[in-house]
Protein backbone atom coordinates (compact mmCIF):
# COMPACT_ATOMS: atom_id res chain seq x y z
CA UNK A 1 0.00 0.00 0.00
CA UNK A 2 1.24 4.26 -0.61
CA UNK A 3 2.79 5.24 2.12
CA UNK A 4 2.20 9.50 2.78
CA UNK A 5 5.01 11.06 2.58
CA UNK A 6 6.55 14.55 3.47
CA UNK A 7 7.66 17.62 1.42
CA UNK A 8 11.29 16.55 3.08
CA UNK A 9 10.76 12.59 2.00
CA UNK A 10 10.14 11.32 5.59
CA UNK A 11 7.05 9.22 6.02
CA UNK A 12 4.07 11.85 7.22
CA UNK A 13 2.02 10.71 10.52
CA UNK A 14 -1.41 9.40 9.92
CA UNK A 15 -3.77 12.21 10.62
CA UNK A 16 -5.01 13.29 13.78
CA UNK A 17 -8.96 12.32 14.63
CA UNK A 18 -10.69 15.87 14.37
CA UNK A 19 -12.17 16.14 17.99
CA UNK A 20 -15.95 16.50 18.03
CA UNK A 21 -17.32 18.89 20.45
CA UNK A 22 -19.23 16.59 23.73
CA UNK A 23 -22.90 16.38 23.17
CA UNK A 24 -24.71 18.98 25.04
CA UNK A 25 -27.15 17.89 27.76
CA UNK A 26 -30.79 17.03 26.84
CA UNK A 27 -33.57 19.69 27.55
CA UNK A 28 -37.36 18.88 27.91
CA UNK A 29 -39.68 21.10 25.89
CA UNK A 30 -40.71 22.17 29.22
CA UNK A 31 -37.19 23.93 30.01
CA UNK A 32 -36.82 25.07 26.36
CA UNK A 33 -39.92 26.72 27.19
CA UNK A 34 -38.84 28.67 30.03
CA UNK A 35 -36.10 30.64 28.12
CA UNK A 36 -38.19 34.05 26.41
CA UNK A 37 -36.55 35.02 23.56
CA UNK A 38 -37.42 38.15 22.14
CA UNK A 39 -36.78 40.18 19.08
CA UNK A 40 -35.16 43.59 19.72
CA UNK A 41 -33.87 46.55 17.94
CA UNK A 42 -30.73 48.15 19.00
CA UNK A 43 -30.92 51.31 19.56
CA UNK A 44 -27.53 52.69 21.07
CA UNK A 45 -24.48 50.42 20.82
CA UNK A 46 -21.29 52.13 22.95
CA UNK A 47 -17.80 50.71 24.00
CA UNK A 48 -17.23 49.20 27.58
CA UNK A 49 -15.77 51.62 29.83
CA UNK A 50 -13.95 48.70 31.48
CA UNK A 51 -13.36 45.76 29.21
CA UNK A 52 -11.62 45.20 26.01
CA UNK A 53 -13.88 42.84 24.31
CA UNK A 54 -17.27 44.30 25.52
CA UNK A 55 -19.93 46.29 24.17
CA UNK A 56 -23.10 48.10 26.03
CA UNK A 57 -25.95 47.43 24.18
CA UNK A 58 -29.47 49.80 24.62
CA UNK A 59 -32.56 47.15 23.06
CA UNK A 60 -35.84 47.94 22.69
CA UNK A 61 -37.49 44.19 23.11
CA UNK A 62 -40.96 46.06 23.14
CA UNK A 63 -41.74 46.67 26.85
CA UNK A 64 -41.50 50.32 26.88
CA UNK A 65 -38.01 50.84 28.14
CA UNK A 66 -34.51 49.51 26.33
CA UNK A 67 -32.72 46.77 28.17
CA UNK A 68 -28.83 47.60 28.34
CA UNK A 69 -27.28 44.49 27.03
CA UNK A 70 -23.26 43.75 27.50
CA UNK A 71 -22.00 41.66 25.02
CA UNK A 72 -18.87 39.95 23.91
CA UNK A 73 -19.05 40.89 20.34
CA UNK A 74 -16.26 43.66 19.89
CA UNK A 75 -14.03 41.91 17.91
CA UNK A 76 -16.77 41.33 15.46
CA UNK A 77 -18.85 44.48 15.05
CA UNK A 78 -18.24 48.77 15.18
CA UNK A 79 -20.75 50.20 17.49
CA UNK A 80 -21.83 52.09 14.71
CA UNK A 81 -22.84 48.98 12.53
CA UNK A 82 -25.17 47.81 14.77
CA UNK A 83 -27.65 50.58 15.51
CA UNK A 84 -31.07 49.66 14.17
CA UNK A 85 -30.28 45.85 14.02
CA UNK A 86 -32.62 43.52 14.83
CA UNK A 87 -31.22 40.56 17.18
CA UNK A 88 -32.62 37.66 19.23
CA UNK A 89 -32.36 38.66 23.02
CA UNK A 90 -32.99 36.22 25.42
CA UNK A 91 -34.82 38.42 28.06
CA UNK A 92 -35.60 36.34 30.91
CA UNK A 93 -32.14 35.93 32.51
CA UNK A 94 -31.66 37.62 36.21
CA UNK A 95 -29.26 41.09 36.24
CA UNK A 96 -25.58 40.21 36.03
CA UNK A 97 -23.04 42.81 36.45
CA UNK A 98 -19.73 42.36 33.78
CA UNK A 99 -16.96 44.53 34.30
CA UNK A 100 -19.28 46.69 36.18
CA UNK A 101 -21.76 47.29 33.83
CA UNK A 102 -25.19 45.87 34.28
CA UNK A 103 -26.46 43.22 31.58
CA UNK A 104 -30.44 42.80 31.79
CA UNK A 105 -30.61 40.08 28.92
CA UNK A 106 -28.14 38.21 26.25
CA UNK A 107 -28.20 38.60 22.51
CA UNK A 108 -27.57 35.25 21.11
CA UNK A 109 -25.02 34.86 18.52
CA UNK A 110 -22.76 31.94 16.61
CA UNK A 111 -19.46 31.70 15.82
CA UNK A 112 -17.23 29.30 13.35
CA UNK A 113 -14.10 29.29 11.50
CA UNK A 114 -14.78 32.44 9.67
CA UNK A 115 -15.95 34.73 12.86
CA UNK A 116 -18.86 35.92 14.86
CA UNK A 117 -22.32 36.55 13.47
CA UNK A 118 -25.25 37.41 15.56
CA UNK A 119 -28.86 35.43 15.06
CA UNK A 120 -31.02 37.74 13.40
CA UNK A 121 -34.20 37.29 11.76
CA UNK A 122 -34.89 36.86 8.25
CA UNK A 123 -37.60 39.87 8.01
CA UNK A 124 -37.81 42.86 10.05
CA UNK A 125 -40.57 41.75 12.92
CA UNK A 126 -41.44 44.06 14.86
CA UNK A 127 -39.51 44.54 18.80
CA UNK A 128 -40.73 42.27 21.31
CA UNK A 129 -41.59 39.47 19.12
CA UNK A 130 -41.62 35.67 20.38
CA UNK A 131 -39.32 33.67 18.68
CA UNK A 132 -40.07 30.03 18.86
Amino acid sequence: SPVATTAAGGVASPAAPVATPPLPVLLSIGDFQKLALRIGVITEATEHPNADRLLVLKVDVGDGTPRQVVAGIKDAYQPAELVGKRVVVVTNLKPATLRGVESQGMVLATQDSSGLSLVVPERPVQPGSTVK
